[in-house]
């Protein structure tokens, strides 16, 4: 099992089937299906699903750049501008570090469909706070 299947086994990550694609310190994609899982009653892609993506690039992201033997990283803020409707397909979203520092990291995270629209923008700020033993 690799570090990216062990961090995402049994979490929300898993259960929508989001898949991450590129854990690099400056880019992080991962894509999730639009599905029953991630529709809201209009069957449309649910802008919470469009959050948890967004949060999930940002948190792996920041967890990749830490120790992670004493420190763990969490969502602290996001918002995200949900631009586009999406019924099927995947969405992929594209996340890119503002700022890194010692106790916070900012990343910018682009939604996309499979033609390449917009679909929603983000914004996360993720905590780095030491492990509770």
């Amino acid at each position: 099992m690799t570090d990216k299947q062990r961090m995402t086994q049994d979490t929300m990550i898993e259960w929508l089937g989001i898949e991450l694609l590129t854990v690099e310190p400056d880019l992080v994609i991962a894509r999730m299906p639009v599905d029953h899982r991630t529709h809201q009653p209009a069957g449309i892609l649910h802008g919470g699903a469009s959050v948890v993506l967004a949060e999930t690039v940002a948190s792996v992201g920041s967890w990749n750049q830490i120790n992670q033997s004493t420190h763990i990283a969490v969502g602290l803020e996001i918002n995200a501008n949900h631009l586009r409707s999406v019924r099927e397909g995947y969405v992929t979203a594209t996340g890119t570090p503002v700022h890194r520092g010692r106790t916070t990291h900012v990343w910018d995270i682009r939604l996309e469909d499979e033609e390449q629209y917009l679909v929603c923008i983000s914004r996360c700020t993720v905590a780095i706070v030491p492990q509770q033993r």
